[in-house]
């Protein structure tokens, strides 16, 4: 590297904060900024990323080099912590291994495992501004009543629906976090990110590049993308230092649970239905030589799809299968035992789209919520719930992350995607343990069906039931075509109570 204008070294280097960036001038005697930082000709001084803050400091502090640490804008707290709960051992655990790898990383832990308990902890011993950065308004609201009741002497922000309180401990929204960090990037030494599989988005990544909080935590039930881009959060967080399954935590943190399936048949009009269908659209899978057991497969269907009456027909079909499949009128029936068998219980009801909710809510007389429920109907029925008054409710995909539902011991899936978190989401709405709680999920399948391969998918990384009540991890398998249904669809391959810590330096 060449540098155009070298000014004298006998001054000491000044670090500032830049709109994401850090700026250093002039250039320390110290090679600690190589390969950090690089020359912008534009303002004649060195210029690295935001979340390279940590990296360029303690380089710079090995070789000797007193800097002017003007970048850092988050302050050291003395936190009064006021909850009085013992720390699960899991919790303990996890807490130790992310403090071993420098206060930097992934903690991947069940819905309703004490994430947001794990959390607290972390801010107390870190003792440094914090900002925690969470998907939804929801889940906005109940980490503030978490903050407000664990730090009673700390004033808490918000950022977001409505509110931009920039304080010593925030909470905030993804989208509102993503909008500051480039003015405020400097303002926090510690941020966790709750659900953080949504941080590797193109747009959301950037709180974390913009940012020099030199202490990161990452909290999630299901760390796997579709895309990959779940890789991108050891450079964006840390490595993952630690991960429990349901079954790991199963009668102690997590109430004991199983998974059942019950399946149900296609009546004979759907069933003429459902293979005229498959015969459409697999005969132009095969002529196009798609098989959609991977994401690339899929692509193309789309892709192709739209290029010719034979594709959309082909396009048509497949929603047909996908229809018939989820949405069979054996399932009402299905659900109309389920719910009398269960008559004492708590039960979550869970489908694929809205038009299912309304159909179940309307054939059933069952409350329902979705993304269209105004926010006090929603507040009113979820009260309900808990109260007893609403034993049932019915929803799509709104309540699948961030809702806390402890009541709730019964979960009845009649239709949903293939995605493992999906999956992991749902279980974990029934998980919060209670005294002598038991849990059951039920999954309402369409025999011979796509949605068996749908089945198979969204569990085929999670941990299932094998008949028995026990509960084992899949070994992986080779793609192999689903039983009774299309070549073309493959399975994919599958306080006092604190631990005490070493002192955290000079970040």
């Amino acid at each position: 590297m060449t540098i155009t204008r070298n000014p004298s070294r006998t001054s000491k280097s000044v670090l500032s904060f830049d709109r994401g960036t850090l700026i250093l001038h002039p250039p320390p005697s110290s090679a600690a900024w190589a390969g950090v930082a690089i020359w912008d000709d534009r303002i004649e001084r060195l210029r690295a990323p935001a979340h390279l803050y940590r990296t360029l400091i303690e380089g710079l502090e090995r070789d000797g080099v007193q800097v002017v640490d003007k970048a850092r804008g988050y302050k050291d707290l003395n936190l009064t912590f006021t909850e009085t709960r013992t720390p699960y051992p899991h919790q303990t655990e996890a807490l130790n291994a992310w403090t071993g790898a420098g206060r930097r990383g992934v903690v991947v832990l069940p819905t309703g495992a004490g994430k947001t308990f794990l959390a607290l902890l972390a801010i107390k011993l870190t003792g440094r501004s914090s900002l925690i950065c969470v998907p939804t308004l929801d889940l906005m609201h109940q980490w503030y009543a978490n903050l407000e009741a664990a730090f009673q002497n700390q004033k808490i922000g918000l950022l977001g629906g409505g509110s931009r309180d920039f304080l010593e401990i925030t909470v905030a929204t993804y989208d509102s976090s993503f909008r500051a960090m480039e003015n405020e990037g400097q303002r926090w030494g510690l941020i966790v990110f709750d659900e953080c599989h949504h941080l590797p988005g193109e747009l959301f990544r950037q709180i974390a590049e913009y940012s020099i909080a030199p202490y990161r935590l990452g909290l999630t039930a299901t760390l796997e993308r579709g895309d990959g881009k779940h890789r991108d959060l050891e450079t964006l967080i840390g490595p993952t230092v630690y991960s429990a399954r349901p079954e790991d935590l199963k009668g102690g943190a997590l109430a004991d649970h199983e998974v059942r399936r019950v399946q149900v048949e296609l009546d004979i009009l759907e069933r003429g239905r459902y293979q005229q269908a498959l015969e459409t659209r697999d005969a132009y899978l095969k002529d196009k030589k798609i098989f959609l057991g991977s994401l690339d497969g899929w692509r193309r269907f789309v892709m192709t799809s739209a290029s010719s009456p034979a594709g959309r027909k082909a396009m048509l079909a497949h929603r047909e299968l996908r229809k018939l499949a989820l949405a069979t009128g054996a399932k009402i029936r299905a659900l109309d035992k389920l719910l009398i068998e269960h008559t004492d219980d708590r039960i979550l009801i869970f489908t694929d789209d809205n038009a299912a909710v309304y159909e179940v809510s309307s054939k059933l007389l069952i409350p329902a919520i979705t993304h269209q429920t105004p926010v006090k109907e929603r507040h009113a029925i979820l009260e309900k719930f808990k109260s007893g008054e609403y034993p049932v409710v019915v929803t799509s995909r709104v309540l699948n992350e961030g809702v806390d539902v402890p009541e709730a011991n019964i979960a009845i899936v009649l239709s949903g995607t293939g995605s493992t978190r999906e999956h992991v989401q749902r279980l974990g709405r029934i998980l919060r343990p209670r005294v002598g709680k038991f849990a059951i999920l039920y999954e309402v399948v369409s025999r011979d069906t796509v949605e068996e391969g749908i089945s198979r998918r969204r569990k085929g990384e999670a941990y299932r039931t094998d008949g028995t009540g026990a509960s084992y991890k899949p070994e992986p398998e080779p793609l192999k075509p689903r039983l009774n249904s299309s070549p073309f669809d493959f399975a994919p391959v599958g306080a006092d109570d604190l631990p005490d810590f070493d002192d955290l330096g000079k970040l």
